[in-house]
């Protein structure tokens, strides 16, 4: 099959033919539509998960995925050859990934049936980009009215977040260029969402929108320890990039390092909101998987939302 693999790390992202894995027990073999670039792929061909965990190359690399079952390992329970799935690839490994025609997952965790009124290329691109969102926003319990500031909302996992904040009737507070970016943010919702250009003195503009600090703080890119500054005594910031307590000199606020859950559960309610509309999956380009070398150009380049692959 073609997958995106790689031959060792660091490396740059190319199409290959690699053998298509067989289900263990317990697996799903998925035929993939749809997959997308994450910040994780991105690290693992930099190399930077050296040490991390196990690589086995040839390394197929790739986390989300979309598309339909196409056999089951020995009781694997829970699905049928036919069904539409979504998710991530979570296996203890690197290795056997879903940038690929084909890819084997567990069918007890990381994937969830593709609900009526859902596009495939959203759902391929919606599981760990919406998970963390999901995750980190109920880490950082933004009550009803409560100020959250979103450093890093022009990405997959923050346009997401924005969305899923404002619905929950945080007042949203997002970084974003002036221009295109803050046009991208403030088109996610129908709700209010401020701006700040993090380019500029982003504290003055905080202060600003919220004297007296924040409430609550999503780190997805940026200084999270100069971040931790803006939240008002007691708040709270969750972080996706490895924030812990010791990088914060503040012992009054509390920090949580995010790792997406990507259960059933999640992944399933966050595919009906998008099924229904209330949440926009952002895919704001789509390439075939012969270009994934491009998709993970455009990806660097800092592109907005989320970059889908098409893989079959």
């Amino acid at each position: 099959m073609r997958a995106v693999a790689l031959d060792e790390v660091p490396a740059v992202p190319a199409v290959a033919e690699v053998d298509v894995p067989r289900p263990e027990a317990g697996e799903l073999l998925v035929k993939v539509a749809v997959s997308s670039v994450n910040g994780f792929d991105a690290a693992t061909a930099a190399g930077y998960l050296q040490g991390m965990m196990e690589h086995r190359f040839p390394l197929v690399i790739g986390k989300d995925f979309a598309g339909t079952v196409e056999a089951l390992g020995e009781g694997a329970e829970g699905f049928a050859v036919g069904d539409a799935v979504f998710g991530v690839v979570m296996k203890p490994f690197l290795g056997t990934g879903s940038l690929a025609e084909y890819v084997s997952v567990s069918a007890a965790y990381g994937v969830a049936r593709v609900p009526d009124g859902l596009d495939i290329g959203d759902a391929g691109a919606l599981g760990l980009a919406g998970t963390a969102a999901f995750d980190a926003l109920t880490v950082a319990d933004v009550s009803q009215g409560g100020t959250l500031l979103i450093s890093g909302a022009t990405g997959g996992v923050g346009a997401l977040a924005v969305q899923l904040a404002a619905a929950r009737g945080a007042r949203v507070i997002a970084t974003a260029r002036p221009g295109t970016e803050t046009d991208f943010v403030t088109g996610l919702t129908d709700r209010d969402v401020r701006t700040v250009d993090f380019t500029g003195d982003l504290p003055a503009q905080v202060r600003a929108l919220a004297p007296e600090g924040v409430d609550a703080i999503l780190h997805l890119a940026g200084d999270g320890a100069a971040l931790a500054g803006l939240l008002k005594p007691g708040g709270q910031i969750a972080s996706t990039l490895g924030l812990t307590k010791d990088d914060v000199e503040r012992e009054d606020v509390t920090v949580h390092s995010v790792m997406a859950d990507t259960n059933t559960r999640t992944l399933s309610t966050l595919a009906e909101e998008a099924a229904s509309g209330t949440l926009r999956v952002p895919v704001t380009a789509t390439y075939p998987l012969e270009r994934a070398e491009e998709a993970f150009a455009t990806f660097g380049a800092g592109a907005l939302g989320k970059i889908a692959v098409t893989c079959s």
